[in-house]
């Protein structure tokens, strides 16, 4: 009988205890920043349409909120990642975000202090006993001001376990018409028309109201095309652009057999590189290949949590607009997108108070499902918006 048991014992030595700090060996450019809009299929001028930004509040190209992640090491992973589980996969979980003010900008440096803070072990449909684990992710500006703090969330769970009780089947991509496609580009546009008509202008507190409903956001259908280019818009993943720690061994941490390659390994990186940036050896390959996806658990191959996390901040950010800003978001992934499915994002305002610092905000209550209807993440977002004067 199959031994289904997950040995998490050497990860409380590690919690609490800081990490190196990380960052990329280069300031972070507008390029930067235009290739992650565009790999995260956000159309929004204010971040890589120069006439536009320059009228705008910044008066130059600004960073989504959500870059923040891609100017760290590991897209956040490598706190909730140390220590070691033996025979065992990373898949992401969620992510908790403070956004504390300041914006990235061309320029910039961000320093990355990660420090594991917890997990506990649950039993899971997908895989039995699965270990959830979580570190903090501190960014920082070259001014020393906090630009935000990732809790993330990961997932990690005996691979062989997930194989067996095969909990996703679907290993063929949907194929979609001609008139299916028309349909699901004219759903684009609702999104898109949004922060069109908004601009640079205002959305004001006083405007919205609980049960306001967000504009739908639809994209997709995804592709291992889609997925490559959202992992190539990862500061990190271009060879020689990151000073990394070498604190992530992927073999020592326990990844199993051939996931267990140098990824992340600042000595091979000087040497090969192709087999240390992730896309094609090593943990992060399941992604991109259907034969690795199936290794794992999946059915086929499938999109990273990072870019799920992504998705959602710019879906409420966009909605805010300019002047108004996530300050708190809390999201929990359920299932990743795979190749040939759609994303549906859709939200409501939940509540909408005056906090204890005087900061007008709304809640609003987000999901992302597929064509289907199948709930793959939900987060909760606190937005500060302006008041009317």
């Amino acid at each position: 009988m199959l031994d289904k048991t997950l040995d998490c014992s050497d990860l409380d030595q590690h919690m609490g205890k800081p990490m190196k700090p990380t960052g990329a060996r280069d300031p972070i450019r507008n390029i930067d920043i235009r290739r992650w809009a565009q790999a995260m299929h956000y159309p929004n001028r204010l971040h890589y349409d120069d006439e536009f930004a320059d009228v705008s509040r910044y008066g130059r190209l600004v960073a989504p909120q959500s870059f923040a992640i891609a100017a760290g090491d590991g897209h956040g992973c490598c706190p909730a990642a140390i220590g070691c589980i033996p025979e065992s996969h990373l898949i992401f979980g969620g992510d908790e975000w403070w956004f504390h003010g300041p914006r990235i900008f061309d320029g910039d440096r961000v320093v990355v202090e990660m420090t594991p803070y917890d997990y506990v072990v649950k039993d899971t449909k997908f895989a039995g006993p699965t270990c959830f684990q979580r570190g903090d992710n501190d960014y920082y500006n070259q001014n020393g001001q906090l630009i935000a703090r990732q809790r993330t969330t990961s997932i990690r769970y005996r691979r062989d376990l997930a194989v067996e009780m095969g909990a996703m089947t679907e290993t063929e991509d949907p194929e979609w018409s001609d008139e299916a496609m028309e349909d699901v580009e004219r759903r684009k546009l609702e999104y898109i028309d949004m922060l069109h008509a908004l601009g640079h202008g205002r959305r004001f507190w006083d405007d919205v109201n609980v049960g306001d409903a967000l504009p739908v956001r639809v994209f997709g259908p995804h592709s291992v095309a889609s997925f490559a280019t959202e992992w190539r818009a990862c500061i990190f993943a271009t060879w020689g652009s990151y000073n990394r720690a070498g604190q992530l061994d992927p073999a020592a941490l326990g990844f199993v057999g051939p996931m267990a390659g140098f990824e992340f390994d600042p000595v091979m990186e000087k040497q090969n590189p192709e087999i240390t940036d992730g896309a094609y050896v090593g943990p992060s390959r399941g992604h991109l290949f259907p034969r690795w996806a199936r290794f794992v658990g999946m059915p086929r191959s499938y999109g990273y949590g990072f870019a799920m996390g992504s998705w959602l901040t710019d879906y409420v950010a966009g909605w805010a607009g300019e002047w108004g800003q996530i300050v708190h978001s809390n999201a929990q992934y359920r299932s990743p997108p795979f190749t040939g499915d759609l994303t549906v994002l859709t939200g409501e305002i939940i509540d909408k108070r005056v906090d204890e610092q005087g900061r007008n905000l709304v809640q609003v209550d987000c999901k992302m499902a597929n064509q289907h209807g199948t709930v793959m993440a939900t987060v909760k977002s606190e937005v500060e918006l302006p008041k009317r004067p």
